[in-house]
Order: structure tokens, then sequence, then C-alpha cells
């Protein structure tokens, strides 16, 4: 679990991208809040006995073999992950770009600005059923909080999308009993909005 909660938010590829965009200070911070969050939540739902919940689900024709360090494969796999990750940003830039040119300043100011707290759960639920790579979502955000979007709300909504979306869910519904499905999505809410009222504090 611990693992599904952390690798989505924590990819190195994202971090680099957040620490060029948003900061050094605020990439830290993501990374210190959401491994922390990933570690204690993971924990807890296997204290609170939700190991159960696994289906017994049987691979077959799976043969795990051992595999040395190849670093022409690794340069190969590092090139074709980058292939993948540009083109959502390139679509996130678009979005940005229409969004600074579309959304007005003063819109953004009222309703998505300050310090209303409501604003996080809000951004969280959003978040959510939302399909969006965080790779797309980090230049968005960018916009967001030029435009005077609060920063607690633009990471709620980030990890949000990034923790869990309608595909990741209905993959999780074949190997995951509902009950464990729903600890889940609750568990994403709970990290994106405790990670949005952190960054409100720090």
């Amino acid at each position: 679990m611990i693992f599904l909660f952390a690798s989505p938010v924590l990819d190195p590829t994202i971090l680099t991208l957040m620490t060029a965009i948003l900061g050094v200070k605020i990439a830290i911070t993501y990374t210190l809040i959401t491994s922390v969050l990933s570690v204690v939540i993971g924990i807890s739902l296997e204290k609170l006995g939700f190991e159960n919940q696994v289906k017994q689900v049987i691979l077959k024709g799976y043969q795990p073999t051992e595999k040395k360090f190849d670093v022409k494969l690794a340069l190969a796999e590092t090139l074709d992950l980058m292939k993948k990750v540009y083109p959502f940003l390139l679509i996130g830039a678009a979005i940005g770009s229409v969004i600074h040119g579309a959304v007005p300043t003063d819109w953004i100011t009222t309703y998505m600005g300050g310090d209303k707290w409501w604003l996080v759960p809000l951004a969280a639920v959003i978040g959510i059923p939302l399909y969006i790579r965080l790779s797309t979502m980090i230049p968005i955000s960018q916009i967001m909080i030029a435009k005077g979007m609060a920063l607690g709300p633009v990471m709620a909504l980030m990890i949000s999308s990034a923790g869990a979306s309608l595909p990741e869910l209905t993959l999780l519904n074949s190997i995951f009993k509902k009950k464990l499905v729903a600890a889940f999505m609750g568990s994403v809410f709970l990290m994106s909005t405790i990670s949005g009222f952190l960054f409100y504090v720090i």
C-alpha cells in the first residue's frame, strides 16, 4: 500500500520537473510530506486489518528472472520514459497557457485564493476522478499559483489527481475487495487534504 501511494507522486521525473518549475523548497516539502504520509497511511491500513481485503489473484505464466545491470538498456529506458512524459508536459503547458489567457486573475483570486479552509478538501475531491498525469499538472499548477490560487488547494489537487484516477481504481478493483478500494480512495483524499493544509502552515 505504501508503494501504491508513493510511486505515482514520488516519481524522480516528476520531482525533477517540480523542482525546475515550482522551486526547490516546494519540491523538498512535497517530497517529505508525501513520503511520511504514504508510510503512515500504509502501515495504518495494515494495522487495521485490511490485508484480508486483497483478492487471491494468481498470475499465470510469470517467470521471475534475474537481470544484470545494462547501461545501454538503462539509457534506452530513460529515453523511452522521456518520450512518454514529454507529450503530457506539452499538454499541461498548453492547458496552462489557456488558463493564463482565458481565466481572469480576479476570478481565481476571489474564489480559489486566500486561506479558505474548504478549498483544500474541495480540490482533493475534484482531483480524484480526474485522469491527469502529474507531469501535466505541474505546469498547470504554476499558472494557477501565478494567477493567485493558494498553494494548499493546488497541492491537494495535484496529489489527489496523481494518487487516484478512474483507470487506476478500475485496475485495483480487480485485485482488491471493495472495502479496500474505498479505503484506498479515502486514504488518497486524506493524504492530499492533509498535504494541502500543511502547505498552508509551511
